[in-house]
C-alpha cells in the first residue's frame, strides 16, 4: 500500500496471491437504509464485475440520455472484483431503468425499485468482504489467518488508504493532486494524460508519448475508447488549440471537463498519500494507545477535549475513541508532542503548507482537511480453506480498505 511501512500484528505472513480471478474478491455494501418501494427516484442493487462504479454510472446515464449528475451512489467499489451496491437514478421510473439492463456491460440489475430520497456519497454502514488468497507460502495458513484476525479484532486495523485511492493499476492520482497543491495545473494535466508507465499496453503508451511530445492531435487519435477520461481532458485543449486560444486556462478547462467525483479525487489522493505516511509512523508508537499530544476522536468524528490520559486509554481500548492523523488541509488542526512532530515533518519534507491545500488554481478543488482515525474496527470475521485456497471474510466500516486487513494477514504489499 502506497506509503505504508508498518505492521501491527505479530503473526507470520501467509503470503499468496489475491485477485487471480475477479470472483476471488467479493464485496457487498452494507446499506444505511433500504429503499421503500415508492417515490420519484429509482434505486438499483447492482452486481458488477471488472468495472469501476463511475464507469457503470456513466454508461447508465448515456443509455437513459441523462446528465451524469442525476446518478447517485454511496461509495466507489473495486474494479477487479465482483461487487454489489446500490446506485440511484433521480426522477426516473423503475420501468425505464429495467429496459436498459442488457445494454450495460458486465453488470446485473439484481433489484430495481423506487424510493422517496436520492442516494448520496457516504450513505452506507460499511462493506462485507469475501476474499480468496491463493498459493499461500506457509504450512498452516488457516491457523495463521485466524490468529491475525483475532489480533486485529482486539487492537484495530491500520487505517491506510489502499491502492484504489491512487488509481490502481495506474497509481498516479496523488501526483496530479501534488501538482495542483503546488500550483502547477499544467503539471497536473501532464501527469494524468502523459507519462506512460510500465505495464500499460503499447497503444496506450504511444498515445501518452505523443502527448508528452506536445502532439495533442495525435495523442487524441491514438487513444482507445478505454482512455475515456484522458479524451475528456483533451477535447477542450484541442478546441483552444484549433482556435489559436491555447493558454494556461486551457489546462484548467481540461480538469473541469472531468466528472466531479474524479476531479475531486486528485487532491484527496494526495491527502491520502500523506495520511498513509503519518499513519505508518504513528502506529509504530502503538495503534491502540494514547500518546501525549494525540488528537483523539469519538465514533461520531468529534474531537475529545476534556478527558485525561486514563480516560482516553480506556475509550481507545474499548473502540469508543481513536487516535488520529491529519488529512492535511487549510484548516486541519495538527497534534502536539511526538505525534505533532511527525505531522509537521511530513509537511516540511513535501515543501507544502496547510494554506496551499486551499489555494489551488482550479476552483472548488481545495480542501480544509480533517482528522481521521489511524485505525478501524473489524467484525464478522471468519476464515476457511478449500482446494482453491484460503478464504477470509470480514466486515469493515465505510471509507476503509480491505487491503489493510489483507496486508496484515499476508505480510506483503497487496493491490
Amino acid at each position: 500500500m502506497l506509503n505504508a511501512e508498518t505492521y501491527v500484528t505479530s503473526t507470520e505472513g501467509t503470503g499468496g496471491r489475491i485477485r487471480v480471478h475477479n470472483r476471488d474478491f467479493e464485496v457487498e455494501e452494507i446499506p444505511l437504509t433500504e429503499p421503500s418501494g415508492s417515490g420519484p427516484n429509482t434505486w438499483i442493487w447492482i452486481e458488477k464485475e471488472g468495472r469501476t462504479t463511475l464507469d457503470v454510472l456513466l454508461d447508465i446515464a448515456r443509455e437513459l440520455h441523462l446528465d451524469r449528475r442525476r446518478m447517485g451512489f454511496a461509495g466507489m467499489k473495486d474494479k477487479r472484483a465482483v461487487t454489489r451496491q446500490w446506485i440511484c437514478v433521480s426522477n426516473t421510473a423503475p420501468s425505464e431503468v429495467k429496459a436498459i439492463e442488457e445494454r450495460i456491460r458486465n453488470v446485473k440489475f439484481l433489484r430495481v425499485t423506487a424510493n422517496e430520497k436520492k442516494l448520496r456519497m457516504g450513505q452506507l454502514l460499511g462493506n462485507r468482504f469475501r476474499i480468496r488468497i491463493r498459493d499461500t507460502e506457509i504450512d498452516e495458513p488457516l491457523e495463521t489467518a485466524k490468529a491475525t484476525l483475532q489480533e486485529l479484532e482486539a487492537k484495530g486495523v491500520p487505517n491506510y488508504y489502499g491502492w484504489q485511492r491512487f488509481g490502481s493499476p495506474r497509481a498516479n492520482t496523488h501526483l496530479v493532486g501534488r501538482a495542483l497543491v503546488h500550483g502547477d495545473v499544467k503539471g497536473a494535466v501532464d501527469s494524468y494524460i502523459g507519462n506512460p508507465l510500465e505495464g500499460e499496453s503499447e497503444i496506450v503508451s504511444e498515445a501518452r508519448r505523443a502527448y508528452d511530445r506536445g502532439d495533442l492531435e495525435e495523442a487524441y487519435e491514438l487513444m482507445p475508447s478505454s482512455m475515456r477520461y484522458e479524451r475528456m481532458m483533451l477535447r477542450p485543449m484541442l478546441r483552444d488549440l484549433r482556435r489559436g486560444e491555447f493558454s494556461d486556462e486551457s489546462y484548467v478547462r481540461a480538469i473541469h471537463a472531468l466528472p466531479k467525483p474524479l476531479k475531486r479525487m486528485f487532491v484527496h489522493a494526495y491527502q491520502s498519500y500523506l495520511f498513509n505516511r503519518a499513519v505508518s509512523e504513528r502506529v509504530a508508537l502503538g495503534i491502540n494507545t494514547h500518546i501525549p499530544g494525540d488528537i483523539v476522536i469519538d465514533n461520531d468524528q468529534h474531537i475529545i477535549h476534556d478527558a485525561d490520559q486514563d480516560e482516553l486509554e480506556e475509550l481507545i481500548l474499548n473502540f469508543e475513541a481513536h487516535p488520529t492523523a491529519p488529512l492535511y488541509g487549510s484548516k486541519v488542526p495538527l497534534a502536539s508532542g511526538r505525534p505533532g512532530e511527525i505531522e509537521r515533518r511530513i509537511l516540511e519534507d513535501e515543501g507544502v503548507s496547510l494554506e496551499d491545500f486551499n489555494s489551488i488554481k482550479v476552483p472548488k478543488l481545495g480542501s480544509h482537511g480533517m482528522r481521521r482515525a489511524i485505525r478501524f474496527r473489524i467484525w464478522d470475521v471468519d476464515a476457511h480453506e478449500s482446494q482453491e485456497g484460503l478464504t477470509v471474510e470480514f466486515s469493515i466500516p465505510r471509507g476503509c480498505y480491505a487491503t489493510s486487513v489483507l496486508r496484515e494477514i499476508m505480510k506483503k504489499d497487496v493491490v
